[in-house]
């Protein structure tokens, strides 16, 4: 008489019936499968940041073909759990990615072309997330970034500390990298940041930049006295442009975002206390409205920590500040409900008009 046998499981199942969170380790929640989403698990991946990654998309049978072909990869990297989830997970993530959008197209020539559909989809989601009361920092990627991280801050109810954009912190890679490129320095060495708009107002801060810890201006006259301003304004121009020439010659940009990303992603996990100008809630005291713009912040375990001062040129003041009243225009284009943030110590002590139930939009 043959002996009945419980059917193996396939590794696939197995797989799927362990996904469930552990407990003290290291997660990501990633929501959108695109190229963002999905390049950015690949990095998380390979940087060993997170012990789990969990890839979510609308798709669920695509999501399910990102997930195998990245545990492909998992040998050679980190030992790192990759599932795909639902939003669910993110209650139980340390960092929530949002990367879900309108891709941008290659004939337009704004981030600001597609807020009104790329809004609704930031919406939708950080609806569904704010429902499941999430302990970790979000980390919006969608474009025009600077707006939609306001928003989600707004549709969340979330402290502001914990709702953040990736904001300059690409804009500031490439103006480094350039900067190092122009002056054979390597770019670990050179020391500046791009602030403001994710897009064609940001404000590269010439005033304070430093190679080795010489002032770049002093830097540059010494080396090129001759055309120094007109090198420094291409490099300028060089930056502000860089997203718009990737996407005009291959359609899109994912890489260097991805990288932004899993930069941000380390400083939380590792509660690093890094500077990086991500976009956040200004605070009042710089006196730029009610917005989300980069500033250098201290970024660690609960978000943003604390923005630090801002020492500019009159010149990059009055840009900074146009920068602002331009996000702040589009951000007075959606629908937002009143505040009702629940605030934490930090954002009492630097955004003080934190409070429940405020004045309505």
């Amino acid at each position: 008489m043959l002996e009945a046998r419980t059917p193996v499981p396939s590794v696939e199942a197995a797989v799927n019936i362990a996904h469930r969170p552990i407990q003290g380790v290291p997660r990501v929640a990633i929501v959108g499968a695109g190229l963002v989403g999905t390049t950015t698990a690949y990095a998380l991946l390979m940087s060993g940041a997170a012990a789990e990654i969990v890839l979510m998309g609308r798709d669920r049978n695509r999501v399910e073909g990102h997930v195998k072909d990245l545990r492909d990869a998992a040998l050679y990297s980190h030992a790192t759990r990759i599932v795909a989830g639902d939003i669910a997970d993110c209650a139980s993530a340390d960092v929530i990615m949002v990367t879900v959008g309108t891709p941008q197209k290659r004939d337009k020539s704004s981030r600001f072309d597609d807020l009104k559909s790329s809004a609704t989809m930031v919406k939708d989601v950080m609806t569904q997330i704010a429902a499941r009361e999430p302990k970790g920092v979000v980390v919006i990627a969608t474009n025009p970034v600077d707006v939609l991280t306001y928003a989600a801050w707004r549709w969340s109810g979330l402290p502001a500390a914990r709702v953040i954009g990736s904001g300059t912190l690409l804009d500031s890679s490439r103006f480094r990298s350039r900067l190092g490129q122009r002056y054979g320095i390597a770019t670990e060495n050179v020391h500046a940041y791009v602030v403001g708009e994710h897009g064609d107002s940001q404000v590269p801060l010439l005033s304070t930049a430093r190679i080795g810890g010489t002032p770049l201006k002093e830097f540059c006259e010494e080396r090129y006295p001759s055309d120094c301003e007109q090198t420094l304004r291409g490099i300028v121009d060089s930056t502000r442009r860089g997203g718009l020439d990737i996407l005009r010659a291959k359609g899109a940009t994912h890489y260097g975002i991805s990288a932004a990303l899993t930069r941000i992603a380390t400083a939380i996990l590792r509660d690093e206390h890094a500077v990086l100008t991500v976009s956040t809630v200004v605070p009042e005291t710089l006196e730029l409205g009610k917005v989300c713009l980069s500033v250098p912040a201290i970024v660690g375990r609960e978000g943003v920590q604390r923005v630090l001062p801002l020492r500019l040129s009159e010149e990059e003041d009055r840009a900074l500040k146009r920068s602002a009243q331009i996000l702040e225009r589009h951000i007075s284009t959606l629908e937002l409900p009143a505040r009702g943030c629940r605030p934490s110590p930090s954002d009492l002590e630097h955004y003080p008009d934190c409070q429940p139930e405020l004045a309505t939009a």
